[in-house]
């Protein structure tokens, strides 16, 4: 947890903030955050909470075979409400945010979609957003240890994970609800298509948000400037507090 300058001040002790949480990639951890990008830095600019969570190589979904693996459970239904009750937080949906790269940035999106009343914006940089439709005929290794996750292809647990159904299932009426989506990628990266053919599907169903292609592949120097993009748009969106 990153806390805004002046949390433990006297004179700030009613003040609440808003919420960030990053979530990391595959092989990654929770730290990698702070260890691989300046984020500690550039959140001395904002007056913001940022939670950088654990999600092992989890894909941030229950696991079908392992049932000590549920990290969306954990995120959802045990952290976000821990970050609430120890922090001095703004506990409602206008003053949270999620974000990630590549499978943290899948995991992001997901959270945004499956659960839009916790969420005023989701983003994802560099996202593996199909993954709920690799296996290991497409996908090779990483597609075979999903399957461990998300069950057999075709599965109940697998369409309802995958974001390319969640948001073409989403009906117009439902669109007002869903959080702003923010997106980018490197057109350097493998996964380029990924973000693009996302932000076809959410022009299609007239959702907003913002797709940014940039110079870049999948690495750190990447993410480090854009998740200061996702800060300033977080404060943004969030507005005063």
């Amino acid at each position: 947890v990153i806390l805004p300058s002046g949390y433990s001040d006297a004179k700030n002790s009613s003040k609440r903030y808003p919420t960030i949480y990053l979530l990391h990639g595959l092989t990654g951890h929770y730290d990698n955050w702070t260890t691989q990008t300046g984020l500690a830095k550039y959140a001395e600019t904002y007056q913001i909470i940022i939670v950088t969570p654990e999600g092992d190589n989890g894909w941030y979904t229950d696991s079908v075979s392992n049932p000590n693996e549920k990290y969306e459970r954990y995120i959802v239904k045990e952290l976000v409400p821990e970050i609430d009750s120890k922090f001095r937080t703004i506990s409602d949906r206008a003053h949270r945010a999620i974000g990630g790269l590549s499978m943290g940035g899948y995991g992001a999106i997901k959270f945004g979609l499956k659960y839009p009343g916790m969420f005023r914006l989701a983003g994802s940089f560099s996202g593996a957003l199909r993954a709920a439709q690799f296996s290991e005929k497409n996908s090779g290794a990483i597609g075979k240890a999903i399957a461990n996750i998300f069950g057999p292809e075709g599965s109940e647990i697998r369409l309802n994970n995958d974001i390319f159904r969640l948001v073409t299932d989403i009906t117009p009426e439902k669109v007002k609800d869903l959080p702003f989506i923010y997106l980018d990628c490197g057109t350097e990266d493998f996964i380029f298509s990924q973000s693009r053919d996302f932000s076809a599907l959410l022009i299609e169903k007239k959702i907003p948000h913002e797709f940014r292609e940039l110079p870049g592949g999948h690495t750190w120097p990447y993410w480090d400037r854009q998740v200061q993009e996702f800060l300033r748009l977080a404060d943004r969106l969030f507005g005063p507090n």
